[in-house]
C-alpha cells in the first residue's frame, strides 16, 4: 500500500512521520489514592465540612461535573497531598464498569481530591486538552480495553497507564491548535445541551399550565370538566394474537409493550390513537398511533370519540405512566378497566383541546430539531477528532 508523503505507517495507523511515538508515564505522573489510605463511610461528611471526592459519576459524556458530590473528612484529603486535583488535571477511571472514562478538569467548584476508583494525571507536558482528547480517543481506549483485567470488577493499573502509546505532534503549538479546535465543538455542544435543558422545562411548565386550565389560551373561556376516558374514547386490548414472530421488516406499524417495535403485513386502526404499554418495565408508557397500526401484545390502545375530545389531546395528558392505576408489584400491569375509568380533566371545546396539543407539538418539534442539530455536531466532532488526533489534517 502507497503510504502518503511524510506520513509513516504505525500499528495504530498513519500518522505524520515528524509525530513522537511516546508514552503516557513519559508525559505526566499518575496518581491514584493508596489502598491504606482509602476511605470508609465514616469519613463521608456534608457538603462544606469536608472535601470533593472525584468518582465515575462526575464523568458525564467527557466532561467533570460537580451537580452531584459525594464529600469526605479533611482529614482524608490532607492525607494524600499527592491526588488534591486541580484545574487542569485529568481524571481517568481505572476500577469498575466504566472503567476508560475520562475527563480534563474544570471550573473546580471546591477543593477536592479522589475516589479510590481514580487515577488523576499531573504534570502534563504536552498541551492538556489535547492530552485529554487523546485520552478518549481510540487509539487510547483500545489499549485500555485489552489491558482491562478482572471479570466482575474490572480494573487498571497505574503501571499499565503509563504504558499506553500515544502520537504527539512536535510542537506545543500545534497540540494547542487541536485542542482548541475540540473545545470549539464541544462549547457548541454545550451550549445545545443548554439550550434542550431549557425548552424542556419551558415544556414542562406549559404543561403544568396548560393541561389543568391553569393557563387559558386567549380566545377560549368555559369550565373545564371531569370526565371518565371511556364518556371521550373507546379503550381494548392490542392484539394478543400477534406476537414477535410474526414481524416483518415491512408493513404496518406493530407496537407492543416496548413501543414501536417493527411490521406486520396488516393493519387493524386507521385513526390516530394512544397505545399504553399494559406489564413490564415500561408499563404506562404511551405512543401516539398515526396512519395505519396495529396494537399488539400486552398493550392498551384507546381512540378518541371526535365529537366529543382531541386525541392529541388526550395523549398529551396520558403521557406521564404515572397517570394510569396500576397493579402488582415485582411486574406492574395496567387493566383495561384501569383506562376506561381512568379520570380526565377536559376543556370544554375540541378546539380548545387541539390548540393546547398544537402549542406542545410545536415545542416538541423545536426540541427534535435542536437534538438533530445536536447529533450532527456531535458527528461532526467525532470525524474532527479521527482527521486532528492522527495528523491526517494539520493545523499549522
Amino acid at each position: 500500500m502507497e503510504v502518503r508523503p511524510g506520513y509513516t505507517q504505525t500499528e495504530f495507523g498513519l500518522f505524520p512521520a515528524d509525530w513522537e511515538i511516546t508514552t503516557i508515564g513519559l508525559q505526566c505522573q499518575i496518581f491514584g489514592r493508596i489502598g491504606f489510605r482509602g476511605y470508609t463511610v465514616n469519613d463521608i461528611v456534608s457538603e462544606g465540612d469536608g472535601a470533593i471526592a472525584i468518582n465515575p459519576s462526575n464523568i458525564q459524556d467527557g466532561k467533570a461535573v460537580f451537580d452531584k458530590c459525594t464529600y469526605i473528612s479533611w482529614y482524608k484529603y490532607e492525607e494524600s497531598p499527592e491526588i488534591k486535583i486541580d484545574d487542569g488535571d485529568i481524571v481517568l477511571v481505572k476500577t469498575g464498569s466504566t472503567v476508560g472514562k475520562t475527563a480534563l478538569i474544570k471550573n473546580l467548584p471546591g477543593k477536592a481530591t479522589l475516589n479510590p476508583q481514580m487515577v488523576v494525571l499531573k504534570k502534563v507536558k504536552p498541551a492538556r486538552e489535547f492530552l485529554s482528547y487523546m485520552m478518549a480517543f481510540p487509539i487510547i481506549q483500545n489499549q485500555l480495553s485489552a489491558a482491562v483485567v478482572g471479570g466482575a470488577l474490572p480494573t487498571l493499573s497505574q503501571k499499565l497507564v503509563a504504558a499506553f502509546r500515544l502520537h504527539l505532534p512536535p510542537s506545543m503549538s500545534e497540540q494547542r491548535a487541536i485542542g482548541a479546535a475540540l473545545s470549539d465543538v464541544d462549547a457548541l455542544l454545550d451550549a445545545l445541551n443548554r439550550l434542550i435543558a431549557k425548552k424542556r422545562d419551558l415544556k414542562q411548565a406549559a404543561m403544568q399550565q396548560l393541561l389543568t386550565g391553569k393557563t387559558r389560551l386567549q380566545g377560549f373561556s368555559g369550565t373545564w370538566e371531569v370526565k371518565r376516558l371511556q364518556e371521550v374514547a373507546t379503550a381494548d386490548w392490542g392484539n394478543t394474537a400477534i406476537t414477535k414472530a410474526s414481524y416483518r421488516d415491512h408493513g404496518y406499524q406493530a407496537y407492543s409493550a416496548s413501543g414501536p417495535d417493527g411490521y406486520v403485513d396488516w393493519f387493524e386502526r386507521e385513526l390516530d390513537g394512544v397505545v399504553i404499554s399494559a406489564i413490564g418495565a415500561q408499563c404506562g408508557k404511551t405512543w401516539l398511533a398515526q396512519g395505519r397500526w396495529t396494537p399488539i401484545k400486552n398493550t392498551i390502545w384507546f381512540e378518541a370519540d371526535g365529537k366529543k375530545a382531541d386525541i392529541s389531546f388526550l395523549f398529551r395528558v396520558t403521557a406521564n405512566p404515572e397517570f394510569w392505576p396500576k397493579s402488582g408489584q415485582a411486574q406492574p400491569f395496567i387493566s383495561v378497566t384501569g383506562v376506561r375509568n381512568a379520570f380526565l380533566m377536559l376543556p370544554p371545546t375540541i378546539a380548545e383541546q387541539a390548540a393546547i396539543a398544537a402549542i406542545l407539538s410545536d415545542i416538541d418539534a423545536e426540541l427534535a430539531a435542536l437534538k438533530a442539530r445536536r447529533d450532527k455536531i456531535r458527528a461532526i466532532k467525532q470525524g474532527m477528532m479521527q482527521e486532528l488526533l492522527t495528523g491526517s489534517t494539520r493545523l499549522v
